[in-house]
């Protein structure tokens, strides 16, 4: 079959796949933050200093971090399972709320009474009638305590028996420190049910997940050496398979869509679903670690999951902010691009 063949062969499984999400339990371990956003319109230099001054509009508050990984699993259909710390807080509060909002068990989302919440404030400001933009980021909140890590393990094996993937989501907050991975890692194995890393900064240290989804930056960073051409991204995907002992290596590569990478030698260029212009990349790492872990748990294949997850970030990017897409526009998508005229 020849290689745009089997492409189109990965774009009808996924249409089929989207169909299977329904009802999937996705263990979502990692790091939980409240992302806050304060809306503004500007209106003159203040006389104080030289600032420009905001008339507030708006706020509103999301999930953050794993938090946003949950949103889109349980978008695209899924039942997340979350699993992971909050401070003993206000914004810990937030956090919790706004999981019981959509309907998701919070019974893995454990207190941390050492440590605030991880909080992202940012401030979006324009002039009338033009959109706000991102003027300014305040972050709060710092790694999470070794005394939790007892208590994360325990509850993770209580989780663990009735989930059919496990979605690692770390944002360099040591929810997920070595004894949580080594255990969730080793069940999931022991169980034969598929596991995803996405990290930010400790990706090789999830040696035995199935499949990692690094975009070239961080697969860069994490290896120590600059990703500067195709040859550059296809040897760093295959020491991270190597170094992973993985099943797959899905490197996203922003305009030029993916590369996935599998155990087998194997390896593909999957282009972006998105003909459009991008509005924002905000979160969308979330939605393809989601989606993949989604499909592999339906019982896809690798590059079929990747796929689908490739054309579920197509139309998140569409939109401002970190936002998730349902089985609907996803099957919009799938179907348009596997329409379209610009197959090679």
């Amino acid at each position: 079959m020849a290689l745009d063949e089997r492409l189109k062969w990965a774009c009808d499984k996924a249409l089929k796949t989207l169909d299977l999400l329904a009802g999937q339990r996705i263990l979502v371990a990692g790091d939980f933050l409240l992302d806050r956003y304060v809306i503004g319109r500007s209106t003159r230099l203040s006389r104080e200093a030289p600032v420009v001054v905001l008339e507030h509009e708006s706020g509103r508050t999301n999930l953050g971090g794993a938090g946003n990984a949950t949103r889109n699993v349980l978008a695209l259909g899924g039942e997340p399972v979350p699993l992971g710390l909050v401070g003993e807080d206000r914004e810990g509060d937030e956090v919790v709320e706004l999981l019981r909002a959509g309907g998701i068990d919070t019974h893995g989302i454990l207190r941390d009474p050492e440590r605030p919440t991880v909080t992202k404030t940012r401030i979006l400001a324009g002039a009338a009638n033009t959109a706000r933009q991102q003027v300014l980021r305040i972050d709060k909140g710092e790694e999470y305590g070794s005394s939790q890590i007892e208590r994360l393990n325990r509850r993770a094996r209580s989780l663990l028996g009735d989930v059919g993937a496990v979605l690692f989501s770390d944002y360099g907050y040591s929810t997920l420190a070595p004894p949580v991975r080594s255990c969730l890692i080793q069940v999931a194995r022991t169980r034969n049910i598929p596991s995803c890393a996405d990290s930010r900064y400790r990706l090789t240290e999830y040696r035995g997940v199935t499949v990692a989804t690094p975009n070239e930056e961080e697969a860069g960073a994490v290896l120590g050496r600059a990703l500067r051409n195709d040859a550059d991204v296809t040897s760093a995907g295959r020491e991270l398979l190597s170094r992973l002992s993985a099943r797959a290596v899905v490197l996203t590569r922003g305009n030029l869509g993916m590369r996935v990478l599998e155990g087998t030698g194997f390896f593909r260029d999957i282009p972006p679903a998105r003909k459009g212009e991008v509005a924002d990349v905000t979160g969308a790492g979330d939605t393809v670690a989601s989606a993949l872990v989604l499909a592999l748990a339906a019982g896809s294949d690798i590059l079929s999951a990747a796929v689908l997850a490739n054309t579920a970030a197509s139309v998140v990017v569409g939109r401002r902010g970190a936002t998730t897409a349902v089985p609907e526009e996803v099957a919009r998508a799938l179907e348009a691009w596997r329409s379209s005229s610009e197959w090679t």
